[in-house]
């Protein structure tokens, strides 16, 4: 945590090097310069995430999830989630444990930083993702799917990958636990799914 540390120090921040990550985030969001300073670490921290997730944030594989604007404090939390395993995927926890703790803010904070790709689907599809978006998820993830510090922002994600993760959710796989979006998601049917799916990327 030195090198960000000391940034934090330059910026007038004050914070010691024990700083927890999400201390750390909230002090860097807090200070432009700091913010500046982070993404552009962040950029180069995460330049063997840009092979799955895109340079920007945006990736180019459909089971593979877009970061490009998502909220910075919740990306922090499912890197953490990763690196103790709360989160399944062999290839993200190995990932994550080399990274050091600054890394992992300043990466947080890149992929913040960039600007979503929404994409273009079927109209009649859109139009019944939205009832089922309106009725289900709005209450959480918000009126325009951008979610907050706790709950992802599901807007301009990939088709492929949002079918696949509440499907998980629905059908209690394992590879996605919690309860709250088992049960939020146990009417669904696999048309529901898509059509919800359908609607989500098309919003900025």
């Amino acid at each position: 945590m030195k090198k960000l540390a000391g940034l934090l120090l330059m910026c007038g921040l004050g914070l010691s090097v024990q700083a927890a990550p999400g201390d750390t985030l909230r002090a860097v969001l807090a200070d432009p310069a700091a913010r500046q300073a982070a993404e552009a670490a962040g950029r180069k921290a995460a330049f063997f995430c840009a092979n799955c997730h895109g340079e920007n944030g945006v990736s180019k594989l459909p089971e593979v999830p877009n970061l490009a604007g998502q909220n910075p404090a919740y990306l922090l939390e499912q890197i953490r989630k990763f690196g103790t395993g709360q989160r399944r995927d062999e290839f993200m926890q190995r990932l994550i444990k080399v990274l050091k703790e600054e890394e992992q803010v300043q990466i947080a904070v890149f992929y913040a930083g960039q600007i979503p790709a929404p994409g273009r689907q079927e109209a009649s599809q859109v139009a019944a993702g939205k009832q089922v978006y309106d009725k289900l998820c709005a209450r959480c993830h918000g009126e325009q799917a951008r979610g907050n510090e706790a709950i992802p922002r599901l807007a301009g994600q990939h088709v492929e990958y949002l079918v696949t993760s509440v499907t998980r959710y629905r059908d209690r796989t394992g590879e996605r636990l919690d309860p709250a979006m088992s049960s939020a998601v146990a009417p669904l049917k696999n048309a529901d799914i898509k059509a919800v799916a359908a609607y989500l990327n098309t919003l900025p």
